[in-house]
């Protein structure tokens, strides 16, 4: 593979993220060199293929660091002090508190510059590690005025090695961002599976896509939540209070879901979110509409093979999929994202085949 680094490059930091960036990186015959607090996370990586131990005398060209967020700062100003030819970056989830801290401690920002991957897992640790983790997934750029764009342009080099899409921001813009896409949803998700701890078995074995699409990234790490939370508080109380406000109204109408505009308020409420979520960009970053098709599938090996092959065979492109299981059922349904011009062709020719396309 071609890159556009020279390297050698620094990762200081080996779990999820250093570990996903040095597979990347290596796979595409860059130099890349480990470091960790950990000796046995470093060498982990190591093992698993992200580079190779760092040595006394290395002399890298550009330093990724990719530890907590409560530790970030003081790491990037250690970098820049033990690398003075080095740019650093980091990959810490919030941007403006680290640069603050920085500026705070006299380090050279001149050769600092904030990234955040828009990338990452339920599962931590170089174990998780991915190469391909960051392909095609948005990288931002908290860009800031103490560094020159020949300086800044290695961090790009990096979000492009690696199949990112480089985001420009400033660290401000950047935290109030993720507060409202990332950071409240953590939340959310944990406050509604928070409520599944204590409910009825026979509650729980009716639980679908809904629950489990809300729910899906509460199994996230706790300990480093903290730290993201704590980080960024003032961007996520603004929204939390906004969320608080809607559901303060909500409950309201349904106290009394007969009195006069109780209807409306709901609607009002769902029509929202059908307004918001419509405003998310869909594949490729467009807006284009989807429409979901469902199928019965039985639960034997080959039936998705066959399945998928058969949707090619028809000529129709397969936006997303994603499969729904019943307990105690031998076979699931697979939804099937498709364009709308293509559900009738798609239909008849999946139950030609022989297929049970649901209504």
């Amino acid at each position: 593979m071609t890159h556009r680094l020279r390297g050698p490059v620094r990762i200081v930091g080996t779990g999820l993220l250093g570990t996903s960036i040095g597979l990347g990186l290596a796979a595409r015959g860059v130099e890349v060199q480990l470091s960790d607090a950990s000796p046995t996370a470093m060498r982990l990586a190591a093992d698993f293929g992200a580079g190779r131990v760092a040595e006394p005398g290395d002399a890298p060209e550009l330093i990724v660091v990719a530890v907590p967020p409560d530790v970030t700062a003081q790491v990037v100003a250690a970098e820049l002090e033990a690398f003075p030819d080095a740019v650093v970056t980091d990959v810490a989830s919030v941007k403006a508190v680290p640069l603050a801290q920085l500026r705070e401690l006299g380090a050279d920002v001149s050769r600092y510059l904030g990234t955040h991957p828009m990338a990452g897992r339920e599962k931590s640790g170089a174990i998780a590690g991915t190469g391909d983790l960051f392909v095609g997934r948005p990288w931002v750029i908290a860009g800031h005025d103490g560094i020159s764009y020949e300086r800044g342009s290695l961090v790009d080099d990096l979000i492009l090695d690696l199949g990112a899409v480089p985001i420009e921001s400033t660290p401000d813009e950047h935290d109030r961002a993720v507060a409202i896409v990332s950071h409240v949803p953590q939340l959310v998700s944990s406050l509604m599976a928070a409520r599944l701890a204590d409910a009825p078995d026979e509650a729980l074995r009716l639980a679908g896509g809904g629950v489990r699409d809300v729910t899906r990234v509460a199994a996230s790490d706790p300990a480093l939540w903290i730290q993201i939370l704590g980080a960024n508080a003032p961007a996520i109380v603004e929204q939390l209070r906004a969320l608080q406000a809607d559901l303060a109204t909500l409950v309201g109408a349904l106290d009394d879901p007969e009195a006069s505009g109780s209807r409306k308020t709901m609607a009002d409420a769902l029509r929202a979110g059908n307004d918001g979520v419509a405003r998310l960009p869909g594949k490729h970053g467009t807006h284009t509409r989807f429409t979901l098709v469902q199928v019965r599938i039985d639960d034997r090996p080959g039936q998705l093979a066959r399945l998928l092959a058969d949707i090619g065979d028809a000529d129709v492109n397969l936006e997303d999929v994603r499969i729904e299981h019943a307990e105690g059922a031998q076979f699931g349904v697979v939804e099937i994202t498709v364009l709308p011009e293509a559900v009738q062709r798609l239909h008849e020719a999946l139950e030609q085949l022989g297929w049970q396309v649901l209504a």
